[in-house]
């Protein structure tokens, strides 16, 4: 009796370890995500053809299993891609009616964007220093030159040249930013420009008297939660996403690329390392946050960023985070998040500095103070409105690389090793997203606060003059 009563114990206690790893895995994204991506390195890394182990596969069943392994990711991916503008839309335009005002506005842009271009500033003079202190290009092979998959880049030198205007055209570009033909802008899927189109759109309702605009602020919250529905659907498919996706990855990639590349790949992690330091170092010291505490609450966002290479998939969960964990103002969150994963690219500036200093070296190409300068334009240019969809980095490099005077078919070299990059530096732009987030609920709510103490110490003496009444003859 007393043997079974152990064993029964036993199994009641087996059985509450193995609800309460359930309820981890159920409630926790992050643990199901990681659990995916270990899972799927596993799994392409025995299947890879490289490797050569028992349950290794060919290259020809390689390229037939690999569509297969990334279905449940590319169904993910599309169904964020159908409704991100309509998230887009509606998540900037909510949130600039919630600040209620058009001065609540006029202060988060007058500081948000100044705020997006330094940190991308930073990122390029990271990106720079780190790649001429170690200077991967001189520790490559260049026989890897004469092994350059060309034919893997399709219209890669219409690309480079779409990808950096004329001088002439500047005029024209800046002009474009705001979408003549919005029809066109949404079937381009142009999210600068349908970024721009939502913050006007949300002005006008705000300059509006609020009875008059309540049923259309109606319609768009209904557009939101019906999208966010639709994001909560794609979420289920996010483990099995990854998994396929990461699997796909390494079988395809195998372990040789990485290590022909092990410089290069170090030297672009070690920068955005440093770039994430710096967003700690931001958060302690602007958002007035404890770091350590900020990179637990923003997890789950940085291994979905991980996972799937794309800041627009991760864009519902950054705001759910933002509101629900970070405590951040909607007014702030929806209006940041949205314009942050379209301008906001400091881990692609990053990455893309290092990509073109390693190129080249590589090249051999001798660049001066004027190539520098202009390398660190066009990267800010570049980065800012560039899609925030996977693969995107490696296309505009070419662009990049143009600029300077490289062969942007020297991007072929870069191929493949480029998903690993993207994937992190991905996670590195949500993160820089969230923190300026943090950094600017806390600059807004402290000049809420100076205003508010302002009005007050104009007020009391205004009070005090009043009740003391007008002064009589025997007074003067």
């Amino acid at each position: 009796m007393l043997t079974w009563r152990r064993h029964r114990t036993a199994r009641t206690r087996h059985a509450l370890k193995l609800r309460a790893v359930s309820g981890l895995l159920s409630s926790r994204l992050w643990a199901q995500i990681l659990i995916a991506m270990v899972g799927g390195v596993a799994l392409g890394a025995l299947l890879a053809p490289s490797v050569g182990s028992v349950v290794s596969v060919s290259i020809a069943q390689a390229n037939e299993l690999g569509p297969w392994l990334r279905l449940p990711g590319l169904v993910f991916l599309n169904l964020i891609q159908m409704v991100v503008i309509a998230l887009v839309t509606s998540s900037i335009i909510l949130g600039i009616c919630a600040s209620g005002d058009a001065a609540m506005l006029r202060r988060v842009a007058s500081r948000i964007l100044p705020y997006f271009l330094a940190t991308t500033t930073l990122a390029v003079l990271l990106g720079a220093g780190v790649a001429l202190w170690v200077a991967p290009g001189t520790l490559v092979d260049p026989g890897v030159l004469g092994h350059m998959p060309v034919d893997a880049v399709p219209d890669i030198e219409e690309t480079a040249v779409a990808a950096v205007p004329a001088s002439d055209a500047i005029v024209e570009g800046l002009a474009a930013l705001i979408p003549a033909n919005l029809s066109s802008a949404l079937l381009t899927q142009n999210m600068l420009q349908i970024v721009i189109a939502a913050v006007l759109a949300g002005v006008a309702l705000v300059s509006l008297d609020a009875e008059r605009t309540r049923p259309l602020i109606h319609l768009v919250q209904v557009v939101q939660e019906a999208a966010l529905v639709i994001v909560g659907w794609a979420m289920r498919l996010a483990p099995i996403a990854v998994f396929g996706l990461i699997c796909d990855f390494v079988m395809r990639v195998g372990l040789s690329a990485l290590v022909s590349l092990s410089a290069y790949i170090l030297c672009v992690l070690g920068g955005l390392v440093l770039l994430l330091l710096v967003y700690l170092l931001i958060v302690l010291v602007l958002g007035r946050r404890n770091p350590v505490h900020f990179l637990r609450q923003v997890l789950d966002a940085q291994l979905l960023a991980f996972s799937t290479s794309s800041s627009a998939a991760t864009m519902p969960l950054s705001l759910k985070i933002a509101e629900t964990r970070l405590k951040v103002r909607p007014a702030i969150s929806r209006f940041i998040i949205p314009l942050g994963a379209t301008v906001n690219m400091d881990g692609t500036a990053l990455y893309q500095t290092v990509a073109a200093l390693f190129m080249a070296q590589l090249f051999q190409v001798d660049l001066s103070v004027a190539d520098f300068i202009l390398l660190a334009v066009t990267v800010i240019g570049a980065s800012i409105g560039s899609p925030s969809t996977p693969g995107v980095g490696i296309v505009i490099l070419t662009g990049v690389l143009a600029s300077i005077g490289i062969p942007p078919a020297g991007v072929a070299v870069l191929l493949g090793v480029d998903r690993i990059l993207d994937m992190c530096r991905t996670a590195v732009n949500v993160t820089g997203d969230l923190t300026a987030c943090t950094v600017m609920d806390r600059w807004i709510e402290e000049a809420d606060t100076k205003a508010e103490e302002d009005e007050e110490a104009e007020e009391g003496p205004a009070e005090a003059s009043e009740a003391l009444g007008p002064a009589t003859d025997t007074e003067k």
